[in-house]
């Protein structure tokens, strides 16, 4: 019956300090591909948007993270007072803009 099905022989153990070295040159490669594929661009983006909210001055147009258009009246610390038509102002977080938009894009809004 061992005809049909071969036997399995143990391999001889491999040389310990290969395969020590090599998992840590992999495990280096791995953090540096993370690095320059996840973090790095991750913290690019986050730095420019600070920069982004702490220019901010009165009479900017933006958008906000819920797609909310307005016209920012006042600036505060922490929030920022939005005029988004002609009697409707609302409060905003400052961190919740999500991009400046050119002078004049509310006026070409329906």
């Amino acid at each position: 019956m061992e005809f049909f099905i071969q036997n399995a022989w143990a391999e001889g153990a491999a040389p310990a300090g290969d395969a020590g070295f090599l998992n840590l040159v992999m495990l280096i490669v791995l953090f540096v591909v993370f690095y320059f594929l996840l973090i790095r661009p991750q913290t690019k983006r986050a730095k420019e948007h600070k920069q982004m909210v702490e220019l901010l001055s009165k009479g900017d147009e933006i958008v906000t993270n819920g797609g909310v258009l307005g016209k920012i009246t006042n600036l505060g610390d922490n929030f920022i007072q939005l005029e988004i038509d002609s009697n409707t102002q609302i409060k905003v977080q400052r961190q919740a803009i999500a991009a400046v938009m050119p002078k004049g894009t509310m006026k070409n809004t329906l």
